[in-house]
């Protein structure tokens, strides 16, 4: 009864406090000014963030004409507070399919490797049935490889369910299992196993792991120091990650499949990363927002990103992620140079997270 009262309390108070010449808000707990958030991102924010459980942290970057304002949230009591946390890491989930996307943009150009070359001679064994696939079929989900390959055991009540994933049972999927569904133009059939399978062959192209590709190609050169695989070697202070009942939960290790979702990152790092894209000279990210693929009349997929024609004919350019911990989405449109990122300890494996989808295009449009 206590908390309810606080809820309702804090969703009818509104506080007023002048200083100087500048007027500051607060509006559930959130204070509002020039630098931070209008009262219509606000009110979205409370609205969506009211159903998360307690300990529930939300960071936020909001970029609008290639400026950056950060902003953040910590739901504690039934009540929403506003806190400084762009510096703060969290998983990103999916996310995570853009940069092995970007890794392989760097390679294209590079002429290491060419978006239709199969990726079968990099490999030792001949995979299932001779099947053949291509680079760009696993960065724009078109190769026909299901969501998670038949020999990997996901059950969610499993915190970490594909640390044991590792190359041998790769390997065995692939020799023994892979089945390709999919027409002689392929059509658009989302995979994580596939773009796991990308950041696998790019690892063994580039003779380093990983995270080590990431680290030196795009970490390095963007600024992002606060941006990494595994848990163990993120530098900054990491977010809990929790269920959906706001329980602590393990962070994931995806083995094998890291490329399909393995960083951690925060705001800041994110933001950097959003506005370089907006540097039309900067052909390997202009690479991965190509369309490669039409899925339908509003939406199309280019190399890791999706593209969303909006209403108004504007393109957006977007991921979203998810974990058993945490849910994010990032959405950008490289022509007004605006963007929106949010990263969240919401799971995902739970009926909140669309609520971060939601907020961010909401957040989007108020840009």
């Amino acid at each position: 009864m206590k908390n309810s009262f606080l809820l309702l309390f804090t969703i009818l108070s509104l506080v007023l406090s002048c200083g100087n010449s500048r007027t500051n808000k607060i509006v559930n707990n959130q204070t509002l000014n020039d630098e931070r958030i209008t009262d219509t991102q606000s009110e979205l924010i409370f609205e969506h963030s009211k159903v998360f459980p307690d300990n529930t942290q939300l960071a936020f970057a909001l970029i609008e004409n290639s400026n950056v304002k950060f902003y953040g949230v910590e739901k504690r009591n039934d009540t929403i507070f506003t806190i400084k946390n762009q510096q703060n890491a969290f998983e990103i989930g999916s996310i995570t399919k853009v940069f092995n996307a970007t890794l392989l943009a760097d390679f294209v150009l590079e002429n290491k490797v060419q978006l239709d070359d199969s990726i079968n001679p990099y490999y030792d064994f001949e995979f299932n049935n001779g099947q053949d696939i291509t680079f760009k079929a696993l960065a724009n989900h078109t190769s026909g490889l299901p969501r998670m390959p038949s020999n990997l055991d996901f059950d969610i009540s499993d915190q970490d369910p594909f640390s044991d994933y590792d190359a041998e049972k790769l390997k065995y999927y692939l020799v023994n299992e892979m089945e390709l569904s999919f027409n002689e133009d392929g059509t658009y059939e989302y995979s994580n196993l596939g773009a796991g399978l990308l950041g696998h062959t790019l690892s063994k192209i580039g003779k380093k792991t990983l995270n080590q590709l990431l680290q030196e190609r795009i970490f390095l050169k963007y600024n992002m120091p606060n941006s990494t695989i595994g848990s163990e070697n993120v530098s900054t202070f990491l977010v809990e990650g929790q269920s959906a009942e706001g329980k602590p939960v393990k962070n994931w290790n995806l083995a094998s499949l890291s490329g399909a979702g393995d960083i951690i990152s925060t705001t800041e790092d994110l933001s950097k990363f959003v506005t370089a894209h907006f540097d039309d000279k900067n052909r390997a990210l202009a690479l991965t927002r190509i369309k490669t693929h039409t899925i339908n009349d509003r939406s199309s997929v280019g190399l890791g990103w999706h593209i969303r024609t909006e209403p108004s004919g504007e393109k957006w350019i977007w991921h979203n992620g998810g974990t058993g911990g945490y849910t994010s989405c990032l959405v950008m449109n490289t022509k007004n140079k605006n963007g929106v990122i949010v990263l969240s300890n919401v799971s995902a494996l739970g009926d909140p997270m669309i609520h971060i989808d939601q907020l961010c295009f909401g957040l989007m449009d108020t840009l």
